[in-house]
């Protein structure tokens, strides 16, 4: 198992944040291999191998994940997609 850490500076209010996310993430993440859905202010992720989850705290969002195979193989794909949708997302 292979764990992701992000922590992403943001001055965006938490529901401008939402849309921005959901845009980011489709750009990003393409193609519907990861399911999102909101669950109250946090962001659940998963596709095959992979869960996680997206949350603003201190002004940061914070995003977790844990891959297992086949997703941990492509550690540095999702690692450098995941990066990329966040900071568009922060602004």
């Amino acid at each position: 198992m292979s764990d992701l850490v992000f922590e992403i500076p943001t001055a965006r209010p938490l529901p401008e944040l939402r849309a921005a996310l959901e845009e980011a993430m489709a750009r990003h993440l393409p193609g519907g291999l990861f399911v999102r859905r909101w669950q109250e202010d946090v962001l659940h992720l998963s596709g095959p191998g992979a869960v996680g989850t997206v949350h603003l705290a201190d002004g940061k969002l914070i995003g977790r994940a844990e891959l297992s195979l086949p997703a941990s193989m492509m550690r540095g794909l999702i690692e450098e997609k995941v990066a990329a949708a966040l900071r568009q997302a922060a602004g």
